[in-house]
């Protein structure tokens, strides 16, 4: 999901500043909520540490390939969230999106209002969704295929479409550009199969290691439900 340079160029840029800073905003929302209902402030601060390791691991370690107009990554959104609580992931995708610019990739920094805006709004979006989806009696460990199939699917599916939008944004609707965003959403195909199959592995796990998955590391909606 990472904007390849060139795509959206100088005053162009100025729109990706505007809807970083509402992602941004959404964040400290979800930040504020975890710390109200999720455990407090001590909880969220250990989760983002862990969140914002595992972003900058799955994007400098996880294998990616650059087709079309960006990047395919195995994000694992929708897993963090479940694991972590919204608030914890999206701070982990921030700082880890940052970290990685900073460290491994400044050509990247220009993209990064992109970028981030991409990874954080559909996160938002999820977090609405499973508030419908899964029922207040149910635990997360407890999930579903399908609903983890639903919540990974729009993750990615909220990633893809603004990828599109940041592409035809900068370069218009020619066939060559509307090709290069079609081959990208057709290769986060792999993506939408693995990560709910991700996701049940990990839920698996942590169910079967309940005594080590409870506790301020872990969302609290893990094991209990709303």
């Amino acid at each position: 999901m990472h904007i390849e340079p060139e795509v959206v160029t100088g005053a162009k840029l100025f729109l990706s500043y505007a809807t970083a800073a509402g992602a941004l905003g959404l964040t400290a929302k979800l930040a504020l909520d975890s710390v109200r209902d999720n455990g407090g402030s001590a909880a969220l601060a250990l989760r983002s540490l862990i969140t914002t390791a595992l972003v900058f691991c799955f994007f400098e370690v996880f294998p990616h390939q650059a087709v079309g107009v960006s990047e395919v990554h195995l994000i694992l959104g929708s897993t963090l969230l479940l694991l972590f609580g919204a608030g914890a992931t999206a701070i982990g995708l921030a700082l880890g999106l940052l970290l990685q610019g900073l460290l491994f990739a400044q050509f990247d920094l220009p993209q990064y209002g992109m970028n981030v805006t991409t990874l954080l709004v559909p996160l938002w979006g999820i977090s609405l969704l499973a508030k419908r989806l899964i029922a207040p009696g149910t635990a997360y460990v407890d999930l579903s295929y399908k609903q983890a199939l639903a919540l990974s699917t729009a993750y990615q599916g909220g990633i893809v479409a603004w990828v599109g939008f940041w592409a035809v944004y900068g370069n218009g609707f020619s066939g060559e550009n509307l090709a290069a965003v079609g081959s990208f959403g057709l290769a986060y195909m792999s993506v939408i199969l693995l990560e709910p199959l991700v996701d049940l592995g990990v839920l698996a796990a942590a169910k079967a290691l309940s005594s080590y998955s409870r506790g301020p590391l872990f969302n609290a909606r893990l094991h209990q439900p709303a």
